[in-house]
């Protein structure tokens, strides 16, 4: 909704919003294009009198225990007959495949879908398109490094956006990608997730089924191969070009990676056709690299090009993003180890997301001869799948490449200690942020790596980590 609100803006429309507990680095963006930002969601709203409310799909007609509305701007709008609209509505009639808002032409959508790696591909696609001079328009579920904008509508025909399988909005239980009608569409992966709103894997591949169904024959679907969940979407219908990517398989036309996920070559149809060299790890990224040069190769961008682009991607805020770094000479940290203690944010809540984001941190500092460094996990169940309880049993696993895990189960249903007692003593679990900042200070010690995950502000966990360890 930030990054729409950001498009509103550069398209010319006077924008306010509200919301609740808004934190960085999309609070810090709102305010800096002048949208203000109420907070709450008061019926007293209504005085600013706009052409049209755009609702996000946080907003629900729940009551309150005491009977009162949840969302009292809401009953006041529909009171009112006043005008609204979902997020992804408005953003395919007045931004995806409205006539004044592109140079020449119906803009080629593509988009970017997956339970994990959305944004990032998303990022990856677009700053490929920027290089190769497409002047792309996009809209990033994050801050990607390389724009400083989750946003902007652009200048030339494309335009690249994150596709969440999340439903629309209460007044339309449909995935919200199905709005964007795609040219290009990205399957990037798929297992089960948001448990507040589907049953099952079952319900969810079939959301993505009706993505692909609104991808024209003249379009194409770029899939991960490694995914048995989307050969079954695949098996319910395809009419586009499809493009696998990821591993060996019959259709020789799909893309594969081989060499190290910082430095790999590049094959289709089993040639080389080029190589990236960056500073981005992990195999998930080499994955979602694959996905973004077959994407752009749609478009007209070769894969060297596409390649030689990568090389200078820098990732999006929140993903691996480096924090602070404490010196143990500017410290106390008197554990005996020398070295720096190294604080990172990542967007990490689901299990896979999480054990992919240690195991990737884990292969970075292998390959930096750093091996002996140790991964302290700091995370928070904050996701409405994570916060039911339905992942769990996952949860030593995901934590299983991390030397320590510190868990803040605040607010939870479940217990977190229960959960996590197959680590036995790599384990902590605290109720408060303040508990857990303590028992992470009294743990760590130089040379360390304290990767903070969670899909919220954490509590500024970040800057009173630094704070204490200093």
């Amino acid at each position: 909704m930030g990054g729409l609100a950001a498009l509103a803006v550069e398209a010319g429309h006077k924008v306010t919003g509200c919301d609740t507990g808004v934190y960085p680095p999309m609070s810090d963006q709102l305010r800096a294009l002048g949208i203000d930002l109420v907070e709450g969601y008061g019926a007293d709203q209504l005085a600013f009198n706009p052409d049209v409310f755009v609702v996000g799909n946080v907003v629900s007609r729940a009551h309150l225990a005491d009977g009162t509305p949840k969302y009292p701007l809401m009953e006041a709008i529909l009171n009112a007959g006043l005008p609204y609209t979902s997020g992804p509505q408005w953003l395919s009639g007045h931004v995806l495949h409205h006539p004044t808002h592109h140079a020449t032409g119906p803009r080629h959508v593509l988009a970017v879908a997956g339970t994990h790696g959305k944004t990032t591909t998303t990022a990856m696609l677009t700053w490929v398109l920027e290089c190769a001079g497409l002047q792309p328009g996009f809209l990033v579920g994050g801050v990607p490094l390389n724009f400083g904008v989750s946003a902007r509508l652009g200048a030339g025909n494309t335009f690249v956006i994150e596709a969440d399988e999340y439903d629309t909005a209460f007044f339309d239980k449909r995935s919200k990608f199905v709005h964007y009608r795609p040219r290009t569409a990205i399957l990037n992966n798929l297992e089960f997730d948001h448990a507040d709103i589907f049953d099952n894997l079952a319900a969810i591949e079939r959301q993505f089924h009706h993505l692909v169904r609104t991808v024209p024959s003249t379009g194409r679907v770029v899939v991960n191969a490694t995914e048995e969940s989307l050969e079954r979407v695949l098996a319910q219908g395809c009419w586009s070009e499809q493009v696998l990517f990821g591993k060996a398989w019959a259709n020789k036309a799909g893309f594969t990676a081989n060499g190290e996920p910082g430095d790999f070559t590049v094959l289709k149809a089993g040639k080389v056709v080029a190589r990236v060299q960056w500073g981005v790890s992990g195999v998930h990224n080499q994955l979602n690299a694959l996905a973004a040069i077959a994407a752009a190769e749609h478009v007209g961008v070769d894969p060297q090009t596409a390649a030689d682009a990568l090389a200078s991607f820098q990732n999006v805020k929140r993903r691996m993003e480096v924090r602070g770094v404490v010196s143990k000479s500017g410290g106390d940290i008197t554990h005996g180890d020398s070295g720096a203690i190294t604080i990172y944010d990542d967007f990490a809540h689901h299990p896979t997301a999480i054990h992919t984001t240690i195991d990737g941190l884990r292969r970075q500092l292998n390959a930096a001869g750093k091996a002996a460094d140790r991964i302290l996990a700091v995370f928070e169940p904050r996701s409405n799948t994570m916060k039911l309880g339905s992942m769990t049993a996952q949860l030593p696993r995901a934590l299983e490449a991390a030397d320590i895990a510190f868990c803040h189960a605040g607010g939870l249903d479940w217990d977190a200690r229960e959960a996590l007692a197959p680590m036995v003593d790599r384990a902590h679990v605290a109720d408060t942020i303040e508990e857990l900042v303590k028992h992470v200070k009294a743990a760590a010690r130089g040379g360390d790596h304290i990767l903070c995950m969670s899909n919220g502000g954490f509590g500024g966990v970040h800057a009173k980590l630094l704070a204490a360890l200093a």
